[in-house]
């Protein structure tokens, strides 16, 4: 009989046979590859190891998820307070630290918004325009330059130039005018207007009543509007030149004045950031920086003076895919 006891009962070399003299079991070594078949005893405990392994590679990927989360919104100007900008074009105008902010987006597209004062026989008008060239291009509307014997433009910084009409489209109310000796400038960032949507957060800025640089904000309140203007320059020139808004029909009915016989109809952006008189030919803009439209007629109080008459909320922009559209026949002097 040995001398390690067992418990009766159990064969001498049982498999509950447990001696303490026995040297200990071999280091596990991993099956040979192949299928190894179904059990719920000790295989499916060594399963531990690669189990905490995929727990830990979740934990990364999540983090990795996070991360590349935060950099799509960075990207977007998204913000966890739902704050989109909805604008197709990726760019990096407005600096990361100010994405989606009034004061990102006044601060980085300023410099490309102008001042523009048109003079003709029978007075002078002022309206705003978006340099889209370093060289002096400007985009502005018809309106603001149609019949123009002289036009002095005046950038954020303060220069002023000369300036002279490329191309225009009074079917679209839409003009290119070119800073004569002009470099160096700042050509802002055409988004993509298809992907505008009603509730977006915008910016509008340009020089009412000649107040330069004047920024002002809203939301697109909708889209596709029918808005129809005069195609007839002489009428247009001398209703703006008086102070009033441009004149324009929308719903059957005429606002800031006769639009007369000869017009046309555009689709436009509505939105109710403040749009003055001098607004015109200034840029609407998505939170990313990324211009949107070109800002062209504002609804006044029937019988307003001019110098009583404000914003009321119901502003119009030429969406800025129908400017990118135009601009090739713009520059090949289309209408002047």
């Amino acid at each position: 009989m040995s001398e390690n006891s067992r418990p009766s009962g159990f064969p001498e070399y049982g498999p509950h046979q447990v001696n303490p003299e026995w040297p200990p079991p071999p280091a596990y070594a991993p099956p040979a590859p192949g299928p190894e078949p179904e059990s719920t005893g000790p295989a499916h405990k060594r399963s531990r190891g690669p189990a905490k392994l995929l727990v830990a590679v979740a934990i990364v990927a999540a983090a990795v998820g996070g991360t590349t989360a935060y950099g799509v919104q960075e990207l977007t100007g998204g913000s966890s307070t739902g704050v989109t900008a909805s604008s197709a074009a990726e760019t990096d105008v407005v600096p990361a630290s100010l994405k989606g902010t009034v004061a990102g987006v006044a601060k980085s597209v300023s410099p490309s918004i102008v001042e523009i004062k048109a003079a003709s026989s029978s007075g002078s008008a002022t309206g705003s325009g978006v340099i889209v060239t370093e060289d002096g291009e400007v985009v502005t509307n018809n309106h603001v330059v149609a019949g123009a014997s002289q036009i002095q433009v005046r950038t954020h910084d303060g220069k002023s130039y000369s300036a002279r009409v490329v191309g225009t489209d009074s079917s679209k109310d839409l003009a290119l005018i070119k800073l004569e000796d002009a470099s160096g400038l700042k050509a802002a960032t055409l988004g993509d207007s298809d992907g505008v949507q009603v509730g977006d957060q915008v910016v509008a800025i340009g020089s009412p009543e000649g107040l330069t640089g004047t920024v002002t904000s809203g939301i697109v309140s909708a889209l596709d509007r029918d808005v129809t203007v005069s195609t007839d320059e002489d009428q247009g020139q001398q209703q703006w030149q008086r102070g009033g808004g441009w004149p324009f029909e929308f719903g059957g009915q005429e606002f800031n004045g006769d639009t007369g016989g000869s017009t046309t109809t555009y689709k436009a952006i509505q939105t109710d950031a403040s749009l003055n008189p001098g607004n015109s030919g200034g840029a609407l803009i998505d939170m990313n920086g990324n211009i949107i439209g070109i800002n062209s007629a504002m609804y006044a109080p029937s019988g307003a003076e001019s110098s009583t008459a404000g914003s009321v909320g119901l502003g119009f922009a030429i969406p800025v895919n129908t400017v990118k559209a135009d601009l090739p026949d713009l520059r090949a002097g289309a209408g002047s």
